[in-house]
């Protein structure tokens, strides 16, 4: 199951083990039992410490193949159901790992609230082994569970149990349910989990925020473009502070990631989690979990700007950088939001598996819509392209792969009208331009990639933006506002790739430091003695 390199890997990593853990496994004669067997012999193979049963005391939870993980004060609160591997083989080398009491590096007063959570918190999370933002969910409800008696856990891989993930018509992952009921969707990080589960009080953490000291340099969005923005304000020696959602932004939704020069090959979880150690290591105040809703500018040179989030709490600062990126553009039209992860979905590599053998549509003719084809015409049984405009605007290269492909269908000049359903998707509604007819296609999926919408809707009226509402910048990432820069996706500048906002995040620190050199240089001092009264 695991290669030699893998395993060696394994033996490295449980050396961190104090105390043994059992994989108490539910197995029948399925191969996927048959999987799930050799890749906990693998991982027994790779430490003394660690043993597998095969239908011990609390094996199953009605659900085969799967298995508990149990070890001394966690007994058996975490568990997987299927396989986990791909992305989630971290996920169960880290549940290992922690329930043999390897310990987490969690915040101490983050750790005191999780551990002070109530009981009777059962959840299921549904993942697939290519979604690259189901690790984050999966092993923070891990966590929870090992280190409080009162929170079980078990992972459920959705292709191993389609029956299970038909009923309850999950159609994107990661999904959670707490109990019976639908809890939360998408990616979310620990402390967001937390955060849902023990609200800390609103107006004491807005007073806090708003009492702090100004910042020299304070970037707003934590992307590429942010946190390169930090890292060169920090590396100058003045306060820095970041204010994001997430740290690593919409690169957390990338899969592969090969043109980032001098890195060869990379995903995007992997690269966020390196920009975020970057950003670390530099002091950088990181106030994540947090939205901006209001910019005020400095009045004066020299003046301090300030920045409203939408949770309360004010910011203050000498000098901004706005680096909010870009998010997937919607279709607009009915159907859309009330069927959103029942069908809709904007990541063919997270829940593409969910599709195994159905018919799905594809709307967007650009580079990635024609690799969201690619990549599903190996997974689905069928797929649809459709463009609005009479060809396609994807490379040559592309075109060509996905015409050769026998279970895909191109339909151009094609205007998305509707998507069809109740609790799922059932169809999509088109019109087709050319003639004005009304049609429609069966399918059980529809992957929206056309495009992405700059973040900048809290900014109007307050910098200028382009028709686009992309912030216009000038060479150094200048905005309209004296005092404030603008790097990456959310503005004029024309190409939107990692590298490209790598650089202009560092330009805009330059030019703001540039700025706070001048505006807090002393005035030159008056003339004295004898050439003063000359």
């Amino acid at each position: 199951m695991l290669d030699a390199a893998l395993v060696t890997q394994l033996r490295t990593h449980f050396q961190n083990l104090v105390r043994p853990v059992r994989l108490v496994a539910a197995l029948d004669d399925t191969p996927a039992s048959a999987q799930l067997r050799e890749l906990l012999d693998d991982l027994a193979r790779a430490s003394d410490l660690v043993q597998v049963e095969i239908d011990g005391a609390g094996a199953t939870d009605g659900r085969r193949p799967s298995f508990a993980v149990v070890a001394d004060g966690v007994d058996g609160r975490v568990r997987f159901a299927g396989l986990p591997l791909g992305h989630e083989l971290s996920s169960l080398v880290l549940a290992v790992l922690q329930a043999g009491g390897h310990p987490a590096k969690v915040d101490e007063t983050l750790l005191e609230r999780i551990r002070a959570l109530p009981g009777g918190l059962r959840f299921t999370t549904y993942f697939s082994q290519s979604c690259q933002n189901c690790p984050d969910v999966v092993q923070a409800l891990n966590l929870l569970a090992i280190l409080n008696p009162g929170v079980h856990h078990v992972a459920v891989d959705g292709s191993a149990f389609r029956d299970e993930v038909e009923q309850r018509e999950i159609r994107a992952v990661p999904v959670v349910y707490l109990g019976d009921d639908e809890w939360a969707h998408g990616r979310m990080t620990l402390a967001d989990l937390v955060d849902r589960l023990s609200a800390g009080d609103p107006a004491e953490e807005a007073a806090a925020l708003s009492a702090g000291d100004p910042y020299d340099v304070l970037v707003v969005g934590g992307g590429p473009a942010g946190a390169a923005a930090a890292v060169y304000a920090a590396r100058k020696g003045i306060r820095t502070g970041i204010v994001t959602e997430r740290v690593g932004g919409q690169v957390l939704d990338t899969a592969g990631i090969e043109n980032l020069v001098s890195v060869r090959s990379t995903d995007g979880p992997r690269l966020a989690a390196d920009l975020e150690a970057h950003v670390a290591d530099y002091g950088v105040d990181v106030l994540d979990r947090q939205r901006a809703a209001r910019l005020v500018p400095a009045g004066e040179p020299g003046g301090l700007a300030t920045v409203e989030l939408e949770r309360g709490g004010v910011l203050r600062a000498r000098t901004v950088v706005v680096a909010t990126g870009a998010r997937w553009r919607n279709l607009g039209v009915p159907g859309e939001e009330a069927l959103r992860t029942k069908g809709v979905t904007y990541c063919p590599h997270c829940d593409g598996p969910l599709f195994k053998g159905q018919r799905v549509a594809v709307v967007g003719g650009g580079n990635s819509g024609v690799e969201a084809a690619i990549d599903l015409a190996g997974v689905v049984g069928h797929v649809t392209l459709l463009e609005l405009l009479p060809e396609l605007r994807a490379d040559d290269v592309l075109q060509r792969k996905l015409r050769s492909l026998p279970n895909v269908d191109v339909v151009c000049n094609a205007a998305t009208t509707a998507v069809d359903g109740t609790t799922s998707v059932t169809g999509l509604a088109y019109t087709d331009r050319a003639s004005g007819e009304a049609r429609r296609l069966d399918v059980t999926g529809v992957f929206v990639q056309i495009g992405l919408l700059p973040n900048t809707e809290w900014l109007q009226g307050t910098l200028e933006l382009a028709p686009s509402g992309e912030l216009v910048v000038d060479a150094r990432g200048a905005t309209s506002a004296p005092g404030v820069w603008a790097a990456g996706d959310c503005t004029t500048e024309p190409y939107k790739q990692i590298v490209v906002a790598l650089g202009a995040g560092a330009t805009a620190a330059l030019a703001a430091f540039d700025h706070l050199i001048r505006v807090t240089a002393p005035e030159p001092a008056a003339p004295s003695g004898a050439l003063a009264a000359v």
